[in-house]
């Protein structure tokens, strides 16, 4: 049974908040079995509802009127007793269910039940959920297994969790012998990635043959969505970009070039296509800024980007089997930078850091750089043995205006440090998190004494 970070926080919401729960991800990546798992751990007395496999539960739902509507509908899909104030409502696949936003606050508020939502391009087929009304739906996103919650088929113990953060904090090397170790099954992780289900495969018969035919069912449900929800030559562009991306990536700057798609296509001619694919979970873009300088967000270009697959694992069965033997190869010199590449900005997405990418003609492009602690932190990605060779990242941290402290470079070799330069080995993605920033509390002024106290002066 696969633990996820994710259940911490619905064990949260199920003992501290009353609004309604939506949780949103692409697909497979294991939305469904976790909410179950929750709620049972929590003995929580729940009826399920899956809009697919009842699509003439949506009708009964769009029309119902009022709470007790909803429960006649639902009544009529479950042998389970609705209580009042004890039964939580699971309603699964809701992007079948567009009238979600403007039902659940009648919902919450009329307070006899408790409700979780799940579903897969949500992003896309229910936009208007982003304007649910304030208070009364809190959503979290799911994404593939990251390195971490791989471990555990390994039986990663909290002692040996805490050597390896000890040495990231205190930037020391790791002992050879465990550092062999990780690296070994950082590269199996590769090839695995963090679907659920090509985890738990592996988990069972330690086949990547096994591993690479789950995928397989993956995209091919991917490729499926493609053609249910968009016209014939969406569907066209929408196949093309998601096949294109391991080529796209493999070339030396990785940025998406639109005209390997179709001759003279400009950004404007298929941004939409680009949007459904980031909305519906399936790839991950990493734009372009003018400059790295805090707050990235307002030097965006987001007609520059880098497009890399959600999910490592399925990017490296595109690769083929013969990328996934190299892999597994214990040779620290071999290059695999788009690999790489993508598995750092799957692991820092899952950590809910925002990654962007930054190019200059005058001193060249850092992989990516990031919002970290309030600073920019530089973040490069070595596979190869000379990663200390970086003259882009150099240039760019003498340049005393972008105020860069440090960087951080993820390599197949043993931490390091020099100067402002830290090499970590590239498992120890897994330790950087989201920004620490501390905001402070503020005082509200009582305007009205300012006046009482010029009264009393005069």
């Amino acid at each position: 049974m696969l633990n996820r970070k994710i259940e911490s926080r619905i064990a949260s919401w199920i003992e501290n908040d009353k609004k309604a729960l939506l949780i949103d991800g692409a697909r497979q990546v294991g939305k469904t079995y976790i909410i179950r798992k929750v709620l049972k751990e929590f003995k929580c007395e729940y009826a399920e509802f899956n809009l697919i496999q009842s699509p003439e539960l949506v009708k009964l739902l769009e029309k119902s009127e009022t709470v007790e509507d909803m429960v006649t509908a639902l009544s009529l899909f479950t042998d389970k007793p609705f209580i009042k104030g004890k039964t939580f409502i699971f309603i699964d696949e809701i992007q079948e269910f567009k009238e979600i936003a403007t039902k659940v606050k009648f919902w919450v508020d009329e307070g006899s039940f408790r409700y979780i939502f799940s579903g897969s391009l949500l992003g896309v087929e229910l936009q208007n959920v982003a304007s649910a009304p304030v208070g009364y739906l809190k959503t979290l996103t799911m994404y593939p297994m990251d390195f971490e919650e791989f471990l555990q088929i390994y039986n990663f113990t909290d002692a040996l969790k805490s050597s390896l953060h000890r040495a990231f904090v205190e930037r020391t090397p790791v002992d050879e012998a465990v550092h062999d170790r990780m690296m070994r099954i950082f590269n199996t992780y590769l090839n695995v990635g963090g679907m659920p289900a090509a985890v738990q495969k592996f988990s069972e018969t330690r086949s990547l043959e096994d591993v690479i035919s789950e995928h397989a069912d993956i995209a091919a449900q991917y490729k499926k969505d493609f053609t249910k929800y968009e016209s014939e030559e969406k569907r066209i562009y929408l196949t093309r970009i998601y096949d294109l991306i391991p080529a796209e990536l493999n070339k030396q700057n990785k940025r998406f070039v639109f005209s390997d798609m179709k001759k003279g296509l400009r950004y404007e001619k298929s941004a939409e296509d680009f949007l459904w694919l980031s909305s519906a979970g399936v790839a991950l873009p990493v734009y372009n800024v003018a400059e790295p300088a805090v707050p990235l967000k307002l030097n965006e270009n987001s007609s520059l980007f880098k497009l890399f697959l959600s999910d490592v694992g399925m990017l490296t069965s595109l690769y083929g089997k013969a990328a996934k033997m190299r892999l597994l190869s214990d040779d620290p010199d071999i290059n695999f930078g788009a690999v790489y590449e993508n598995i750092a900005a799957q692991e820092l997405k899952a950590h809910g850091i925002t990654l962007y990418y930054y190019n200059s003609k005058r001193f060249g492009e850092l992989d990516f750089v990031a919002e970290y602690n309030g600073k920019v932190l530089p973040i490069e990605i070595k596979s190869g043995k000379d990663y200390k060779r970086h003259s882009a990242l150099c240039n760019i941290m003498e340049i005393s205006n972008y105020s860069i402290n440090e960087a951080f470079v993820f390599t197949n070799y043993n931490t390091e440090e020099k100067g402002k330069y830290v090499y970590y080995p590239i498992y120890m993605l897994m330790f950087v998190g989201d920004e620490d920033i501390k905001l402070p509390v503020i005082e509200i002024t009582d305007l009205a004494k300012l006046t009482d106290d010029k009264r009393k002066k005069s």
